[in-house]
Formats: C-alpha cells, structure tokens, sequence
C-alpha cells in the first residue's frame, strides 16, 4: 500500500503551546476579543469518531478501516472536561454544545451531561445544555439523555428520500431510523428540537422542499446550512454552495415566509417564519452572508484543544495544563489570555484572501472539533 499523507492528523500536531499569564486575569463573566465579542457559547467535542461517512465530513477514502483514532488515553476524561468547562463558564459562557465526531458512540455520555448539568453562571442559573447528533444512536439513548440533564437536540438530516440519504450518509443508513430517534428526542422533552441540513448544489438540494413541508407545523426548526469549506478533506467546491437566500426562495415559492428577528445575539442561523403560523426555518449562510462580527462561540476538541473559530489552522494545547497541575486560576487566566488574543473573522476575510492565502496550512477538520 502506497504512503498516504491524512490532513487531520497533521491537524493533530499543529498546535500553540499554551501559557499561564504572568499576571492572573480574573474571571468576571465579561470577557471580550480583539473585536469585543464576549465569550458565550462553548461546543464540546467528545469524540473524533463517527458511523456516518458523509462527504462532507468524514469521506470514505480518508476515513477508512484503517484510520487512526485517537487513542482512549488522548481524549479528556469527563471530569477534566468539566472542569474545564468550569472556567470557560466563569467567563460568561451560557451554553455548552456537546458535538462529535457522533457524540453518543462516547460510552457513558450521561455521566458528562449530569456533571454540567451541575455547573451554574456566576449569577447562580443553570445552563443551556444541548447536544449535535447524526440522530442513528437517539431513539435508544434520548430518555437516559434527558434523565440526566440534556436540555435539547440537534439533528442532522441531510434528506428524507431514502435513497438520497443513505448516498449522503454513505454507509447505507435508513432515514426511517433518524426519524424514529427524532421522535424519541421529542416523547422525552428534549426540545425545542432543531434538524440541520447541509444543502449541496446537484446532491440534494431537490430535499429542500420535502424536508420544509415534513416539519413545517411539527414544532421542530429546520435549518439549512451551506455547504462550507471546512478542513481538507471534503473536496469543497463554490459551485456546489447553494446560496441560502436561493433556499429561501424555493421554499418562499410555495409556502409564504416572514422574515423574523434573531433570538439570540450571535445567533448563526437567519430565522424566517411561515406566513401562516405554523412554525419556522432557519438559514445558516456562513460562505455568502459572514456572520463573524457577533460570533461568541469556542470550541474544545475531544484532547483539549482549544480553537476559536471554526476555520483554524491551530488550536490551542490546553491538556498540558489540564494534566500537568495547573490550578483553576491559571487554567482560567489562560483561557483568557487565549479569548482576549483572538480577531479570528475568516467567513468575513474568504473573498477578499487570495487564492494561496492558506496553502499548506490545512483548516481543521469539522468532525474532529464540531459544527
């Protein structure tokens, strides 16, 4: 077998080392950029593995029998990721997104959700916990989920013609199977539930309209997501991005939309709401509409890397820290120090970057650190 050079390992490797500020910053909840985006939302990757080989994500090719994993002993313990989490939430964190990898193939789950279930704000409230999934594990696990903290889930779904999802899954998956786990998430309270779709130019966007009239009136928010350039792997291409506003005129086409005011500031997702009532979708338009300007998301690999934008080329190597007897000042002011540094904007930056702005500085793999 010829030698094969696989993008996310030298991924991997590509790391900033992480130090302690010689002045400790404090925790007041109010932590800004370079940019002055506060820190708010923190997605959590608890495992670099999946069951699904979208090409997308995860192509076959690369992510074969024969890839290596992280071992067991890279990734962080439960208790080391809530304790991190700890800090982050000290910093004004309000959210915590728990993502893969498919976050359910990690063994006892329950286990890390009823720990940060247990964290609070520093003004004494709990948080949002919610979780990304690809939906194939939701049907057995969504009630011990909900037992044990989880708030709310997220579910990809990139189609309902049968065919046309198990092509885009790629190992043969039934659609019937996500929906029951969809219906699952909804008998166990997980909710307001949202299913995500990644919308590719003459792969499925011929879904979009099934899937808008499947879950308009069910009280589930279906959001369409453009195809990004997202890590090595995925062989993007501009001509297969659909633009969002073309999603929402299809949709707008034939069943009426308004658009409606964003819940949340920094939210990702355009929200547009059916004329008549009966619910709403999102957009989610990161290559044509760049919504880095409120972007308040970090993001923690499953072995403690930190990275703060979705697009990185680097992470920073927080597990040193972490296992080699930091205290929780010096891993808080760290953290810090890394947030205060940041003025990642790349989504706002991709047009006007020259073509060989990046090259060989491969962009980190979506299914190594999460959506």
């Amino acid at each position: 077998m010829s030698e094969r050079v696989i993008p996310l390992i030298d991924q991997r490797l590509r790391n900033t080392a992480v130090r302690i500020p010689d002045r400790p910053i404090a925790a007041t909840g109010l932590l800004g950029d370079q940019l002055g985006r506060p820190l708010r939302d923190l997605r959590i990757s608890v495992t670099d593995r999946c069951n699904f080989r979208c090409s997308y994500c995860m192509p076959k090719e690369i992510f074969d029998k024969d890839y290596a994993y992280l071992p067991h002993s890279s990734l962080l313990t439960f208790e080391e990721i809530t304790r991190v989490a700890r800090q982050f939430v000290a910093h004004g964190v309000q959210k915590l997104r728990l993502t893969g990898g498919e976050p359910l193939l990690r063994k006892n789950l329950e286990i890390l959700i009823g720990q940060l279930a247990a964290l609070r704000t520093p003004e004494g409230q709990p948080l949002d916990i919610t979780l990304t999934t690809n939906g194939s594990l939701l049907a057995r696990k969504a009630k011990a989920l909900k037992d044990a903290g989880l708030q709310r889930v997220t579910v990809s779904l990139d189609g309902l013609d049968d065919a046309v999802f198990r092509a885009m899954n790629d190992v043969d998956f039934p659609v019937a199977d996500v929906l029951e786990g969809i219906e699952a998430a909804r008998a166990a309270g997980l909710g307001p539930i949202k299913v995500n779709m990644v919308v590719k130019r003459g792969t499925n966007d011929d879904q979009i309209l099934p899937m808008a009239r499947h879950f308009k009136g069910s009280g589930i928010v279906l959001r369409f997501i453009e195809y990004m350039d997202v890590g090595a792997t995925n062989g993007w291409r501009m001509d297969e991005v659909l633009p969002s506003a073309e999603v929402v005129q299809r949709i707008h086409a034939e069943l009426p939309l308004v658009q409606l005011d964003p819940s949340a500031p920094g939210e990702t997702a355009e929200r547009w709401g059916y004329a008549d009532g009966s619910g709403e979708i999102g957009v989610i338009s990161s290559v044509t509409q760049a919504f880095c300007g409120d972007c308040n998301r970090a993001r923690l690999s499953t072995e403690g890397q930190l990275y703060l934008c979705l697009f990185a080329t680097q992470g920073h190597d927080l597990r040193p820290l972490i296992r080699g007897g930091a205290s929780d000042d010096e891993l808080a002011s760290a953290i810090a120090a890394i947030w205060q540094g940041r003025d990642d904007r790349y989504s706002q930056l991709r047009a006007t970057l020259p073509p060989d702005a990046t090259q060989g500085q491969r962009r980190v793999e979506m299914s190594y650190i999460g959506g």
